[in-house]
């Protein structure tokens, strides 16, 4: 009998070994799921609980289908979630400032209370916050996203941030069975009022090709390649602006100066070698002094900072970045960080002691 006995427990232990080493078995005592119970001991428990769940990993992505969730609902994130909205899916989102995500829940989204309850009613979450510590706290927190998405779901980073923290959440996602993506964006408000943006891509690529239908409603999608790679895209994107701003700042004030008609100055230059989406986005508002923000002051000193990061990360002189940066300092020492980035000019105006 003890023989017979000696038996069936090596059976069991084996079937069990087999069966926590079966594909999308999860040892778990509650799970949404089946659970088989087999007599005997298992690991030096009194018995072996198996979570049998099926897969719930998101396969396709239909608008009257996959549920969408959205964190961070500012001058960027409102437009971008409108165009889902505007698509036909399912919407819940969130902002610390409730006050700012009424008009999308009046065009058909669902307010949620925290991060946490997005995750527990989406299977695509997209985020877009102000920094680095936001991203965290969002997706990490006690109330985070990864405390709440289920198994198979994916989360979407569209922040700049670091390409470390995105290469970080995508480990801790993969924990849990989930995918993190970070596809940060360029365009600034206009681009995401017309569904234009540049959208910088890493992660796994059969996660960003799954994705494309809601891509597709904010803009262009490009794959840059494994987690971190949206993020260093990103960062590269802004250190090319930022001296292309300062260059289309200094040309205006130097034509002022050399008497030229500004407006017939920048009409002259924008079919040229001069020409660049930067003219064609701020020269306007600079001549009108409209310096509402389409990409706000302080975001932009916090990009070029990361930036400055990376390059002393990577033993990279760039020069340029470094000046701009200490332009864009010198606009918050000012008080005047809430100002979209053309505000630039006020800078070099106070260096040149002149004004428009």
């Amino acid at each position: 009998m003890a023989g017979t006995m000696g038996i069936c427990h090596r059976a069991h232990s084996s079937l069990c070994i087999r069966l926590l080493r079966a594909p999308q078995l999860h040892y778990s005592p509650v799970h949404r799921s089946q659970r088989l119970l087999i007599p005997g001991r298992c690991v030096g428990l009194n018995f072996c609980t198996v979570s049998m769940a099926q897969s719930e990993a998101v396969k396709e992505i239909v608008s009257d289908q996959t549920r969408v969730g959205w964190i961070g609902t500012g001058v960027m994130g409102q437009a971008m979630c409108g165009h889902i909205l505007a698509a036909g899916f399912q919407v819940s989102v969130y902002n610390r400032t409730a006050s700012k995500a009424q008009d999308l829940c009046s065009k058909g989204a669902t307010m949620a209370d925290s991060p946490l309850s997005v995750a527990q009613q989406s299977d695509v979450v997209f985020t877009i916050v102000g920094y680095p510590s936001d991203v965290r706290e969002v997706m990490l927190g006690e109330k985070g996203i990864l405390k709440g998405l289920r198994p198979g779901g994916i989360v979407v980073d569209m922040t700049t941030s670091q390409p470390s923290l995105a290469r970080e959440l995508s480990l801790a996602a993969k924990e849990r069975s989930c995918e993190s993506i970070d596809a940060p964006v360029s365009g600034g408000d206009k681009g995401a009022k017309s569904g234009t943006l540049a959208i910088m891509v890493g992660g796994e690529k059969n996660t960003f090709e799954l994705l494309a239908p809601l891509f597709k409603c904010m803009g262009n999608a490009t794959y840059m390649g494994p987690a971190g790679s949206g993020q260093s895209c990103k960062l590269a994107n802004q250190v090319t602006i930022a001296s292309t701003m300062i260059g289309l700042v200094e040309g205006m004030i130097y034509a002022q100066k050399a008497g030229l008609n500004v407006d017939t100055f920048l009409q002259a230059i924008s079919g040229g070698a001069a020409g660049s989406k930067s003219l064609e986005l701020y020269s306007g508002r600079i001549r009108n002094r409209d310096f509402d923000p389409g990409f706000y002051v302080n975001h932009f000193v916090k990009d070029l900072g990361i930036a400055l990061e990376e390059c002393r990360n990577m033993d990279l002189a760039l020069p340029g970045l470094a000046l701009a940066q200490q332009l864009y300092v010198s606009l918050k020492a000012h008080g005047e960080g809430a100002l979209g980035t053309q505000a630039l000019i006020l800078a070099l105006e106070r260096l040149n002691n002149i004004k428009q």
